[in-house]
C-alpha cells in the first residue's frame, strides 16, 4: 500500500504532536509563585519626576528551585495607572523558600495628577487599593504570571 506525501506527513505531525503532548504531561505539576508588595518607598528623583524602590516579596511553595533572570510589572492605585517597571534582574527562589526584589520606577507627572485628584476622595486615615499585575521570567519555560490586590494606608496627619 503507498502512501502519498500529504498523507505520510500527517502521520508525522500527529505523531510529533502526541509525542509532544505526553513529554508535558510527564513535567511536575507546580503550584503557582506567591508574589506580593511588600513596600513602597521614595527615592531621589530630577525634575518633575518621582522616583520610588517597589519590594516585591516572591514565595516559591514548591520542592525545586525556580531560576528567573527578568520581570516586567504595572501597579495601579485606586482603580488609575500609576506605575509599570522592568527589571533584568536574576537570581533563584529557593524551594520553599522566599526572595526579595528592590525595583526602582519611576512615577510621570500626568499618573501623579491623575492620583492626586483621584485621591481627593479619601480622607485621612483611609486605605487606597491597589492591584499588582505582572510577569516574572523564567528561562526556557516561559514566564510566570502574577496578581496581588490589597489597601495601601494613607497616613493620617501628625496631631499637634
Amino acid at each position: 500500500m503507498r502512501h502519498t506525501l500529504p498523507s505520510l506527513l500527517r502521520y508525522l505531525l500527529l505523531a510529533s504532536l502526541l509525542l509532544g503532548v505526553a513529554a508535558c504531561s510527564s513535567w511536575p505539576l507546580r503550584d503557582p509563585l506567591q508574589i506580593q508588595l511588600v513596600n513602597v518607598e521614595p527615592l531621589p528623583g530630577e525634575g518633575l519626576e518621582m522616583r520610588f524602590a517597589l519590594t516585591l516579596r516572591v514565595q516559591n511553595p514548591n520542592d525545586s528551585a525556580i531560576e528567573f533572570n527578568g520581570m516586567a510589572f504595572n501597579l495601579r492605585v485606586n482603580q488609575q495607572p500609576l506605575l509599570s517597571g522592568v527589571s533584568d534582574q536574576s537570581g533563584q527562589v529557593p524551594r520553599y523558600g522566599e526572595t526579595l526584589l528592590r525595583i526602582p520606577v519611576s512615577l510621570s507627572a500626568y499618573s501623579a495628577l491623575r492620583q492626586v485628584m483621584a485621591a481627593s476622595n479619601y480622607r485621612a486615615g483611609q486605605s487606597l487599593p491597589y492591584e499588582l499585575n505582572g510577569k516574572l521570567s523564567t528561562g526556557l519555560l516561559g514566564s510566570v504570571r502574577f496578581s496581588d490586590r490589597g489597601n495601601l494606608d494613607w497616613p493620617s496627619p501628625v496631631a499637634p
